[in-house]
């Protein structure tokens, strides 16, 4: 039987074995796909392990960048951000890509949300540094807000864009000093995640004064963030579709399977309800 499995750590509760069983099973596939949990003292002993164990594996926090030097080729997908949280094991090595940015960008068009004019990003580490690259590939004019205990990595992040885009100046302001207004906003933040569901990381003025927002948050479904930009008529979407969307084009580059957007629209219900669920 064909082994897949997502590493991290810590893993805890997760939704990838229940959306990509559900794909594999579209397919007709009889595979198993487990979690595995592994320190990153550990990651290194774990190379042949993942290489000889499974056809492909998934990649999360905190191992997106330090599982490159095991990595025979890396696709332009995870070159470009330098991140990678699929692999896929073929006969001729290991391969290494990037489908955080598919899930995030077909989960902006599937809802009719453009990646353009003024953005605003909250958060610059994980995947908000996928993002903050992503918006400016779209030539966006970017802001990225911050906490003050995350500049450090943000001037980090800041250095790598200014290499990537040398004629582009991207503003810098910490949470609590956002002004103006914005076409979009993206949350990368964990602000507003179950179990704190009442957090908001934005005002209310300051979401008057925003056209649409991306959460990259699946749990809950809704978080208070997206809430408010409904009540006040604006697109706002959560991160389930691109979490879903990543696993579809995970397997598509595993086994080349392709799904239907029914099938895709229906996987995106069943793990919704699976999180109201389980955890509201």
């Amino acid at each position: 039987m064909k082994k897949y499995t997502l590493i991290g750590h810590p893993l805890g509760h997760s939704m990838s074995p229940f959306i990509h069983d559900r794909l594999f099973k579209l397919k007709g596939r009889e595979v198993s796909y487990s979690l595995t949990d592994i320190s990153p003292e550990d990651l290194n002993s774990k190379k042949e392990y993942l290489k000889s164990e499974f056809v492909g594996y998934n990649i999360t926090i905190p191992h997106k960048v330090a599982v490159i030097p095991f990595i025979d080729k890396m696709d332009t997908s995870a070159l470009r951000y330098n991140s990678v949280n699929c692999v896929a094991n073929t006969q001729e090595g290991s391969v290494g890509y990037n489908t955080d940015c598919y899930g995030f960008l077909n989960s902006l068009k599937m809802n009719d949300i453009s990646l353009d004019g003024k953005v605003l990003l909250l958060g610059c580490g994980g995947v908000g540094r996928m993002m903050a690259i992503e918006s400016l590939l779209h030539g966006v004019t970017l802001t990225i807000a911050i906490i003050e205990e995350a500049r450090d990595m943000c001037n980090t992040l800041l250095a790598e864009l200014n290499e990537k885009f040398p004629n582009v100046k991207v503003e810098v302001v910490l949470m609590s000093e956002i002004t103006g207004s914005f076409d979009l906003v993206i949350n990368s933040t964990p602000v507003g995640m179950f179990p704190k569901v009442d957090n908001c990381p934005l005002s209310d003025e300051t979401i008057s004064k925003c056209g649409a927002v991306f959460d990259a948050i699946y749990n809950p479904t809704e978080t208070k963030l997206v809430q408010k930009f409904k009540a006040q008529g604006k697109k706002a979407v959560g991160g389930m579709a691109m979490l879903v969307l990543q696993a579809v084009k995970a397997h598509e580059l595993w086994d080349n399977d392709t799904y239907s957007n029914d099938e895709i629209d229906e996987i995106i219900k069943q793990s919704n309800e699976k999180v109201e669920k389980d955890f509201q």
